[in-house]
Order: C-alpha cells, then sequence, then structure tokens
C-alpha cells in the first residue's frame, strides 16, 4: 500500500459512505471515514490527507467549514464536495474556497474513479511545495443573479471559482443574455485584485476611431479637441480587472495594440511616446465564436491564444430549462423588494415559461418577469406574461383563478379568423377581472375605447 494514497471519506449516511470507501479501496487508497465535521477536523490534525470526499450537510458544521479547515491546515489535500442539493452558486462557493471538485448527488462510481485517477497522477508528478495558499478576498456581493442548477451552469460555475484566484486572462463566450459581465464580476470578487477597480468596456459600443483613446488614454494635443492629457480605462483599472466585452467587434489595428498591451503589460496613450506599466487582468467576452472570426480573418490569432487562457462558455438558457423557475422567482423578488408583497407564479405560468425557447436568454426572461410583475396582483399567471412568449408554441391547458381555459393557441385544430380568436381571448380577459374593463385594458395593453370597440363587434357579430 502506498502511504502517500490516505483518503478520508465524511458523510454521516452510510450508503454513500461505504459506496464511495470502497472504491476508493479497490482503486488503491488507504481510506478512513468520518461522520460529522469535528470527527473529520479531529481526523486532520493528526494525519495528512492527499483526497477528501466530504458531504455538505453534516447536522452540525458543514462542509464548507471542514473545507476551510483543510484549506488552512492541509492546502495540498485535493477536497471533493458532495451533494443532493447542489446549485451553481454552491459550486462557485466551493472551487473559489479551495475545493477540488463538486459532485451532486446521486453521482456514479465513474466520476469517483475519474478524480482517483487524476489525483493519483498528480501525486506522481507533484513536486513538494513550501508556499502557503494566498487568501482571497470575499468581500463580494452575494446578490449576484448566479442562480442555477443544472449541470451545464454548475460546471462552469466550478470553473470560475477555479480560476478567480488565479492571474490568468479569461475568455468568456455566450450567446447574448447569458450573463457574460455578470460572470466577469463574479471571478473579479473572488480575486485578490476585488478591493481595486473592476472596469467594463463595451467595445462594440465604441467607435472605431475612438476607442484606442478610451482604452489607452491620450496626450493634450494629440487630435482636435484633445485639449487635455486623458487617463484610459486601462490605467483606471490598475490593479484590479479590466473586462472587454464583445472584444470581437474590434478592427485588426486595435486588436495589435491591444495584442502588445497584453503582452508587455503596458500601454502607451494616444499622441505620446512614452510607455506606463500597468498591472490589470483582463476578461473578455464575445457573443461570436472567435475561432470562426479567427478563420475568416476578422480577428487575430495570436491575440486569440493571449486571451483564452482558460474558457468559460455560459449556456444558453434553453439549455437550461431546470433553472428558469428560480431565476422568474429571483426577478420577481427584485422587483418588488420595495413593498410588502411577494408575487408567486402559477404552475402554468412557469410552465409557458419552461416552453419558450428564449432568444434574448437571462435578459429577456428578466424583462418579461418585469412585464409580468407589474400586471399581475399576488400571482402571475400565463396572460401576465408578453404575448410573444404566451402564444410561441402551443401550450396545455392552464387555469386563471381556479377557473379551467384553453390558450387561444389552440382552441381548435382548424385555422380561426383573427377575429374570433380576439373576441374569445377578450371575454376570458374579462372573466379574470370579473368584467372589469380598466384591468382588461390593462392586461391587454389597450385603451378603453379599443376595448370597447372590440367588445361591441363581438355583440353585433360584425
Amino acid at each position: 500500500m502506498n502511504n502517500s494514497l490516505q483518503a478520508l471519506v465524511i458523510d454521516d449516511e452510510k450508503q454513500i459512505s461505504s459506496l464511495v470507501a470502497q472504491v476508493l479501496v479497490d482503486d488503491g487508497w488507504n481510506v478512513s471515514q468520518a461522520t460529522t465535521a469535528d470527527e473529520a477536523i479531529t481526523k486532520l490534525r493528526e494525519q495528512s490527507w492527499a483526497l477528501v470526499f466530504c458531504d455538505v450537510v453534516l447536522g452540525g458544521p458543514d462542509g464548507y467549514s471542514v473545507l476551510r479547515h483543510f484549506a488552512e491546515m492541509q492546502p495540498e489535500a485535493r477536497f471533493v464536495l458532495m451533494t443532493g442539493h447542489g446549485s451553481a452558486a454552491g459550486a462557485l462557493e466551493a472551487t473559489s474556497t479551495g475545493a477540488y471538485d463538486y459532485l451532486l448527488k446521486p453521482f456514479s462510481i465513474e466520476d469517483i474513479n475519474r478524480i482517483s485517477a487524476v489525483i493519483k497522477e498528480q501525486l506522481k508528478t507533484r513536486k513538494k511545495r513550501g508556499k502557503s495558499v494566498e487568501k482571497v478576498s470575499q468581500a463580494y456581493e452575494s446578490d449576484l443573479a448566479l442562480i442555477g442548477t443544472s449541470a451545464k451552469f454548475v460546471d462552469c460555475l466550478k470553473m470560475v471559482g477555479r480560476v478567480a484566484g488565479t492571474n490568468l486572462p479569461v475568455l468568456i463566450t455566450g450567446e447574448s443574455g447569458t450573463g457574460k459581465e455578470v460572470v466577469a464580476r463574479a471571478i473579479h470578487q473572488r480575486s485578490k485584485r476585488s478591493a481595486h477597480q473592476f472596469v467594463t468596456v463595451n467595445c462594440g459600443a465604441i467607435p472605431t476611431e475612438l476607442i484606442e483613446s478610451e482604452l489607452f488614454g491620450h496626450a493634450r494635443g494629440s487630435f482636435t479637441g484633445a485639449d487635455r492629457e486623458r487617463v484610459g480605462l486601462w490605467e483606471e483599472a490598475t490593479g484590479g480587472t479590466l473586462f472587454l466585452d464583445e472584444i470581437t467587434e474590434t478592427n485588426p489595428l486595435f486588436q495589435v495594440k491591444l495584442l502588445r498591451s497584453l503582452q508587455e503589460g503596458e500601454i502607451r496613450r494616444v499622441g505620446s511616446n512614452k510607455t506606463v506599466k500597468v498591472d490589470v487582468r483582463v476578461i473578455a467576452a464575445s457573443n461570436r465564436d472567435i475561432e470562426t472570426e479567427v478563420e475568416n480573418g476578422r480577428f487575430r490569432q495570436d491575440l486569440m491564444y493571449r486571451l483564452n487562457a482558460v474558457t468559460i462558455h455560459l449556456p444558453p438558457l434553453r439549455e437550461r430549462k431546470v433553472d428558469i423557475p428560480l431565476l422568474a422567482v429571483h426577478f420577481a423578488n427584485e422587483v418588488v423588494s420595495s413593498v410588502d408583497w411577494t408575487p408567486s407564479f402559477s404552475a402554468q405560468a412557469l410552465e409557458v415559461l419552461q416552453n419558450y425557447e428564449w432568444p434574448g436568454n437571462i435578459r429577456e426572461l428578466e424583462n418579461a418577469v418585469l412585464h409580468a410583475v407589474s400586471l399581475s396582483d399576488d400571482i402571475i399567471y400565463p396572460e401576465h406574461l408578453p404575448t410573444r412568449i404566451r402564444f410561441s408554441g402551443e401550450t396545455v391547458q392552464h387555469e386563471t383563478k381556479g377557473e379551467p381555459i384553453v390558450s387561444p393557441a389552440i382552441i381548435d385544430t382548424e385555422w380561426r379568423p383573427l377575429a374570433d380568436v380576439e373576441h374569445d381571448y377578450v371575454e376570458r380577459v374579462l372573466n379574470h377581472t370579473s368584467g372589469n374593463k380598466q384591468a382588461a385594458s390593462r392586461i391587454l395593453n389597450i385603451d378603453r375605447k379599443t376595448l370597447a370597440r372590440i367588445i361591441t363587434r363581438k355583440q353585433t357579430g360584425e
């Protein structure tokens, strides 16, 4: 038995603990077990461990508490948190605190074997290091919309936690509205640079002829209107993080200067011959496929390699449908944070939200929830959602205030005149408002005169 292959399994659920322990024993590890945080911390003081599997919920101090003790006393140990109630935020907290991995129950024997194999290989090649783990500031906002339990988003936030404490440049990719800036801020706030500025530059919103001056600054008299020397956004971010959003919108000439600044750690203001050393971490983002942009000659390959030391791809919301109810509730609570009531979603409204494809991703969901909350009282029903979402596809039967109704999108299998659909929908809205025409007009987003004309047409059969 290799004395360096010491593993500790911490879980008060005997079945899980025995499974993990047996898999590790079969793979050549010398395994001990603990059922509480206190017992685990005692074992921590008594012996060195190469690999630790620890449940989050232990009935007392939790797995994060154990993780913090290991990070302080045995930072070389590879620590794996296990949880049956995992989330993307939990994955981020775990990996940014020092966890090697974050497993969602039920996990497979293959997951344990994968971690075991990687750690054993690392033990073979690892050189002894006397350096201690630097503390990362935890003065970050806990209210970021890093919400979700989907596997893709959890994996994404694991990566965020792992790279946050490094100084590596990061490239964040994903469709518009997926939360690239939110993730960039999460990296900054969990980094050693969190006490300094996070500066955002939207490269697509700045005219080509001005972006160099905005980013690098300019000397007095360098161009018409430059009546004073100006510090650029790159220098403003000194000591902190510079977020270059929509980096693929820049032109090749500017990309050359950007590459030099990244390589040399210095910038030159427009119209100046002097260089200025600047200590900045760069995080870039794009909603385009950057490799395709390189192939088409619109983006420099050497700059791509410089920017994407680590690449984090954010999945679109349509691939995170399990997260939609969580995000919807979060945004609804934010909208009404200043009032005394809390909105809730009917099951039918949540179903409509999950059936929609969300081309605008999280940003579109947030706007849809804002729209719904503004039209609802205490419960959000499908009719409170924007029209494009309600009628984006066939929906199942839903109910309004306890009365089962059928969406106008599927009233008949045959095509029907628009006027008939309009009349039926108006009638259902009036039933919902108990005949209150002012409330019905608000839901329909039409004025009272238009509503009166629709009612009149139905009564006269026109």
